[in-house]
């Protein structure tokens, strides 16, 4: 068996009684010194004292105004979230106003077109040789034979069968059955509309009627085979002795031609749009 030396053994409780007692020392010192530090704290002059604090606001005035302008940029955000709702009414309102004033902008647009239409058609009527009498298009009526509108002006109008129709383009039509206040008129495009017609820069003569298949083309028949016409060429009506037509009115333009066995044949493109006709004039003599 092996025993330790004494002083060996007295040493280790030597060193357990005296850490506790060391501990406490230490505690009380610290004790002893905060007193010390409060009572030198409030015993200083009034001078010192606010150089303390001072030196205390310097050290805590960022962290202060940084607390201030998180605090004042929430609350600038808030604001901003509360006029959201005012900022989408004054949008919609605007763009309520914006819509109304566009709606108002085409009304005038569509004004000032009736108007240069109306100043158009009452100029043409004054340098016409004819005698015209104004007449708005009330329908249209369409077959795989023949091709008809009807227009609002009749018998007490000075309205008679066979008188011609035209627009300031050109050759609509002419008239067939009339009532008291209401005329029929056969259509250029029908092809039992026969037109003496002329084409401009030759001698070359034809007739002019519709298509069977109701395309609303013209054909220029009984032309010469050696005529050799060009697109674009203009057509008027010929005016020959007996005829309905007078002569001059613009009928249509050429956009093909050719050479058949006997004669030859153009296709015309009528300068007169029958589909979309709102008013036309009856010639009811000349001036």
């Amino acid at each position: 068996m092996c025993l330790k030396p004494y002083h060996q053994n007295q040493d280790h409780e030597n060193r357990i009684q005296i850490g506790p007692l060391s501990m406490k020392k230490l505690q009380i010192a610290a004790l002893v010194a905060l007193v010390i530090a409060v009572v030198a704290f409030c015993t200083l002059d009034a001078g010192p004292l606010l150089h303390l604090k001072s030196r205390l606001l310097g050290i805590l005035s960022p962290i202060s105004r940084s607390g201030s302008a998180v605090k004042s940029g929430i609350g600038s955000l808030g604001r901003d979230l509360m006029t959201l709702d005012q900022l989408q009414v004054e949008y919609e309102r605007v763009q309520a106003e914006n819509h109304m004033l566009r709606a108002e902008n085409n009304g005038l647009r569509d004004l000032q077109k009736d108007n240069e239409h109306l100043r158009s058609v009452l100029g043409y009527r004054e340098r016409s040789a004819f005698l015209l009498v104004p007449a708005t298009v009330l329908g249209h009526d369409a077959g795989a034979w023949w091709s008809t509108m009807k227009i609002g002006k009749g018998s007490r109008d000075g309205i008679a069968p066979d008188m011609p129709v035209i627009t300031d383009k050109g050759l609509v039509g002419k008239t067939t059955a009339v009532s008291s206040d209401m005329s029929e008129v056969l259509l250029v495009t029908d092809e039992n509309c026969k037109v003496a017609a002329k084409v401009e820069g030759t001698r070359e003569q034809g007739i002019s009627a519709g298509t069977r298949n109701g395309g609303g083309e013209l054909q220029l028949t009984f032309l010469s085979k050696l005529a050799d016409l060009q697109p674009g060429q203009k057509v008027y009506t010929a005016g020959v002795s007996g005829g309905i037509f007078p002569s001059g009115i613009s009928l249509g333009t050429v956009k093909s031609f050719r050479a058949r066995e006997l004669d030859g044949e153009a296709v015309l493109e009528p300068v007169a749009d029958t589909g979309s006709l709102e008013e036309v004039f009856v010639i009811t003599g000349a001036k």
